[in-house]
């Protein structure tokens, strides 16, 4: 496969041999193999002239992509080879990725500028093998299992939360079973988004299924639609800035335990991790537990 990547991209048997450091006939045998072990005709061939077959040219990607992988894999091998580069696919909540991952992404592209980003800031729950990400930042309250490596980054606080307007006109509710009788705003990313849990020094667990008035998949949308008045929402901080400091958002239930809501750094293997993504979770675990002004 090598040699015959070789001879597409020279475009000649020979210019191959020389690259390779074979004789020419010996290039000609081994793609004279490589044919007759596939049953194709790969290159439409004269004394003058070479092309690439239907065939060939489907089979020449192929090669080209399984090559490049091995020298990629080589490299890893090779400490040298240990710069981060190439291109790094991330996947972040849309608040905590402009608040929080933001800094640090501006810091590791000054520090590795061989190194392209491709992000996706979304609060979709992203599957990190099938959609081909690199590396996930993840904001949950509860972790799923999985065989993926999880770096715990930074732990937030989860608040139940409305606007002194709409509890001024629907009544502030003093313990969780009351909010049945409320407007909720859901978040529909959640595998029961209607399903509230309260924990109580004293008391046992309370779930609360509550009625939901607005259903997201946003948390920023859930915030102005809690600003606006429309009902109480469950939000984790990084999502509030400074709304509880200035009074447009006041916290329900706070002799209850506030929610703790967990960020992880998720990828697909710590063996032979890559330089980039192994340079990026190293810079995550520094500088995204610090706090943000």
């Amino acid at each position: 496969m090598v040699i015959f990547t070789k001879i597409v991209e020279l475009q000649s048997f020979s210019a191959a041999a020389e690259a390779t450091g074979h004789s020419t006939s010996h290039i000609s045998k081994t793609f004279n193999k490589l044919e007759q072990r596939i049953g194709t005709r790969l290159l439409n061939r004269t004394t003058r002239s070479q092309s690439l077959t239907p065939e060939g040219e489907v089979f020449y990607r192929q090669c080209q992509q399984m090559v490049n992988d091995a020298k990629t894999a080589l490299g890893m091998l090779d400490n040298k080879l240990q710069q981060p580069s190439g291109k790094l696919k991330i996947s972040c909540p849309v608040s905590l990725g402009l608040r929080y991952l933001q800094p640090v992404l501006s810091k590791y592209l000054n520090l590795y500028p061989d190194v392209t980003l491709d992000l996706d800031l979304s609060d979709r729950h992203v599957d990190v093998i099938q959609d081909g990400f690199d590396l996930v930042i993840r904001a949950t309250a509860q972790l799923d299992d999985s065989t993926l490596v999880c770096k715990r980054l930074r732990s937030f606080k989860g608040y139940t939360v409305a606007t002194p307007e709409y509890l001024k006109q629907y009544g502030t509710p003093t313990e969780p079973a009351q909010l049945v009788d409320h407007k909720c705003i859901c978040y529909s990313n959640l595998k029961q988004p209607t399903r509230w849990q309260f924990s109580h020094a004293n008391k046992q667990d309370t779930f609360v299924d509550v009625g939901q008035y607005v259903g997201c998949n946003s948390s920023a949308m859930e915030v102005a639609m809690v600003l606006d008045h429309h009902g109480i929402c469950r939000l984790p901080e990084f999502t509030l800035g400074n709304l509880l400091d200035i009074g447009q958002l006041v916290t329900l239930f706070d002799d209850y335990h506030h929610t703790h809501i967990d960020v992880f750094a998720i990828y697909p293997s710590k063996t032979y991790l890559s330089a980039k993504v192994r340079a990026m979770v190293d810079l995550l675990v520094t500088d995204m537990a610090k706090e943000q002004p």
